[in-house]
């Protein structure tokens, strides 16, 4: 089996479960909005939801759309299945725990991402997602924030039904603190990736500190969740959360990197989209602090210009790039990034079971997914 067979595999694993949980959120609310004079108008904005979730078609209508990886809730499920099988002699005790604990918390943290994700579309002007437009481009920016805050709130709501699978009341306040801490820390990282746009110079470590909260700190909260969810022993809670943490900044150096190197047809993004787009990514800072002179003033003139980047310009700039090493750089992060990853998995000690070997090998799968690009 090749390392794309691998990592398809777990891409694959409870992705049913998942989709399935994320449906009931809507049928939840579904069934208590019937009774409801404007039930008709209010099935709307969840239709549109549901539009940007991939289900259905403009016309509201179902559909096959894309709804993604999936990545976020599956760490959370296969860290509850590390931390939960972590010591446990299976020969005696039930193969697998029950996926019910955790699959409220997996929904709320992908509904929160994809809130994220709407929001960022009408901040940055994106007309396109996963190959169809975007909610805003369609609908309209009011709507489409409305349409973000809703998917916002549904998250919240449905991390409670925990407490309908068992879940202890003081665990489930200290998940929802974790989750609500872990969106405000994502929205002063959106803020400051914001701020970067009007800025002329940023520093790398600036750069660092915005990625840690904007992509890091959910994924994180993701692991984390899941491992809390697991166990009680707080060493093995805490690397599986330093895990996540270093898995997210890998995660958003490989965004970055095919922000900028990106092939269409494998990865759906534009070549040289951040480029045109005059993001601050982290290809972009390296260049600015190593090139020449005469090379940082093409980049500033270029990046401060009214007019559209032209494809002569993006050349200019991938010439920079080259005579900095950018690309050798940014890869040489992704992969210190990836291995302080499995240096976090590498301090839980193996256990001789099969699911937590099992959870484990795919944990290191898509740490793997990460340092390809």
């Amino acid at each position: 089996m090749t390392m794309s067979d691998i990592i398809q595999k777990v891409f694959q694993r409870y992705y049913q479960e998942i989709l399935e949980e994320l449906q009931r959120a809507f049928l939840i609310r579904d069934t208590s909005l019937k009774e409801e004079v404007n039930y008709d108008i209010l099935l709307k904005l969840y239709g549109q939801m549901q539009y940007h979730l991939g289900w259905v078609d403009q016309q509201l209508r179902p559909a096959d759309g894309h709804p993604g990886k999936l990545l976020r809730p599956k760490l959370l499920l296969l860290s509850y299945e590390l931390a939960w099988a972590h010591g446990r002699s299976l020969a005696t005790q039930p193969f697998a725990p029950s996926l019910r604990p955790a699959l409220p918390a997996a929904a709320a943290i992908e509904l929160a991402h994809n809130f994220t994700l709407l929001h960022d579309d009408i901040q940055d002007g994106d007309v396109e997602r996963r190959h169809r437009p975007t909610v805003w481009s369609v609908w309209g920016i009011p709507q489409a924030i409305l349409v973000g805050d809703a998917l916002l709130m549904l998250a919240r709501l449905h991390l409670w039904k925990m407490l309908d699978e068992g879940v202890e009341p003081a665990i489930a306040l200290r998940l929802a603190k974790l989750f609500d801490t872990a969106l405000f820390q994502l929205t002063e990282g959106q803020h400051l990736d914001m701020s970067f746009e009007q800025q002329e110079h940023i520093s790398l470590s600036s750069y660092e500190e915005m990625i840690s909260r904007k992509t890091a700190t959910l994924i994180r909260c993701a692991v984390e969740i899941g491992a809390i969810l697991g166990t009680c022993n707080q060493e093995i809670i805490e690397n599986l959360a330093c895990f996540g943490y270093a898995l997210g900044l890998a995660f958003q150096v490989r965004d970055d990197i095919l922000g900028v190197w990106a092939d269409e047809a494998e990865s759906g993004k534009l070549p040289a989209g951040d480029i045109y787009r005059r993001k601050k990514s982290l290809p972009i800072l390296h260049a600015f602090q190593y090139a020449q002179p005469d090379d940082q003033q093409i980049m500033t003139k270029i990046y401060t210009q009214d007019m559209p980047i032209t494809q002569e310009q993006v050349q200019e700039i991938l010439a920079i790039f080259v005579r900095t090493q950018t690309r050798a750089y940014s890869t040489q992060v992704l992969t210190q990034q990836c291995q302080q990853a499995r240096l976090a998995l590498a301090q839980i000690a193996s256990t001789p079971n099969v699911l937590a070997t099992r959870a484990r090998t795919d944990l290191e799968s898509l740490i793997d997914f990460v340092e390809r690009g």
